[in-house]
């Protein structure tokens, strides 16, 4: 029989310890910021029947990046790609009965079998946060400054990232009216500008001129003209006079007035998935080592409606932990790693039971301890601390039993306190 191998699924990740502390501060970041927002969490399950993601996610997903099977009832499922087509199921499930508007969030795990790569896994972890039957830019504009939150919350500085925005409804007229394609064209045309910052110039002018066939040259000089437009004011006419230029610029007054610096107007973004309906919205790195999408969002309201129910707006976005770990990374801003136990308890002796109601008492004072081995050599003990990243040791022999003072060592500073019980939790809950 061949040996097992130790490595995890490519493209999936082990988290030990150290790994998982630094998603657990990540998660927590998310957590505080969506609550502080008014969101409530929510939990969905991990399979779902593929129908699910065939109606809305887009085909390269479904066909290409769905891990799909048959289960033992003949359904076809999927382990879910995205959370999406999921809480527009649940809420149009109890439709008449949510609160609205409805602000949800949930942390989850997804899978797309796609080719890993940095910051791109086959499972990956993200925070999904949405906002059910707001019509209104409020809606728009709040999820931008949560967004923002978030990255100001991991203490970065607003020229650290861009939140380059669009709108849907742009794009719907360029492509009708500034570039008068048909359908297909247009979605054709979608999906190059989708990919425009994956490819050089060359060769998006080339695909642009094969979509476009026998009246490529004067289109090509309206894409020019859209593509050297730093900002809406220098848009060609019929596009800065349209209506969903007027949309954006009321976006961008909103979030302007609650003080965001990062903002960009970028025609070229789409978002990849077809359900985007409005705003649509990405933040960038702007570090030359990471300068790439970490996360992004935008309206799509035709989801819910899919259900057999009364349609709803909705306005959402979705940051992955990986993305974001890479940001923090970069930019030096990933926190100290250290344990989540406070204090490693060293046995110098014969004290086993002694040692015990110390760290029962030490629990229950709401200390995170854990107690060494009877009859492991003190610097084995040691060893595990340093190992273990354990910020104290305390040592407990027959001397501290008798005086109840005992040595309490700061491993970081190595500096030793003599203190009885109630020191010692004043010092590590100080």
């Amino acid at each position: 029989m061949s040996k097992l191998s130790s490595q995890p699924y490519k493209g999936t990740r082990d988290y030990y310890p150290e790994d998982k502390r630094i998603q657990n501060y990540i998660f927590d970041v998310w957590h505080k910021v969506s609550r502080s927002f008014g969101y409530e969490e929510y939990g969905a399950p991990t399979i779902e029947p593929l129908e699910l993601y065939a109606a809305k996610s887009g085909q390269e997903i479904v066909n290409e990046q769905t891990y799909s099977f048959t289960d033992r009832g003949g359904r076809i499922v999927a382990i879910r790609p995205e959370m999406t087509p999921t809480i527009s199921r649940m809420v149009a499930a109890r439709r008449q009965e949510l609160a609205y508007p409805a602000r949800l969030y949930s942390i989850a795990n997804f899978m797309r079998y796609e080719r890993p790569q940095r910051g791109r896994e086959r499972e990956f972890w993200q925070l999904n946060v949405d906002i059910f039957d707001d019509d209104g830019i409020n809606a728009e504009s709040e999820i931008i400054m949560m967004s923002d939150q978030i990255m100001k919350e991991f203490n970065a500085k607003s020229d650290d990232y861009v939140i380059k925005i669009n709108n849907r409804k742009l794009i719907n007229f360029v492509m009708a009216q500034y570039l008068e394609l048909d359908s297909a064209e247009a979605l054709a045309m979608i999906r190059l500008f989708d990919r425009k910052n994956k490819i050089s110039n060359e060769e998006f002018m080339d695909q642009a001129t094969e979509i476009f066939g026998d009246k490529s040259e004067s289109k090509l000089t309206k894409i020019n003209l859209l593509l050297q437009a730093k900002n809406m004011a220098e848009l060609p006419v019929e596009v800065r006079e349209s209506s969903s230029i007027r949309e954006i610029q009321r976006l961008f007054t909103i979030l302007e007035h609650a003080n965001i610096k990062s903002l960009v107007f970028d025609i070229t973004l789409m978002r990849g998935f077809d359900y985007y309906t409005g705003m649509v919205f990405e933040v960038f790195d702007t570090n030359p080592e990471n300068n790439r999408a970490l996360f992004g969002g935008g309206r799509y309201d035709g989801l819910v409606g899919l259900f057999g129910v009364e349609p709803i707006s909705a306005v959402g976005f979705a940051p992955g932990c990986t993305m974001l770990e890479n940001f923090l990374e970069v930019h030096k801003l990933l926190p100290k790693s250290r344990s989540t136990t406070d204090i490693y308890v060293a046995i110098l002796g014969d004290v086993t039971h002694e040692a015990n109601k110390l760290t029962n008492d030490l629990r229950g004072a709401g200390i995170n301890v854990e107690l060494g081995s009877f009859g492991l050599k003190l610097d084995k003990q040691i060893k595990n601390v340093l190992k273990k990243n354990i910020p104290y040791i305390l040592f407990i022999g027959e001397e501290e039993i008798k005086t109840g003072v005992y040595t309490l060592k700061d491993i970081a500073k190595s500096i030793e306190h003599k203190l009885d019980f109630a020191g010692i939790t004043k010092l590590i809950k100080e």
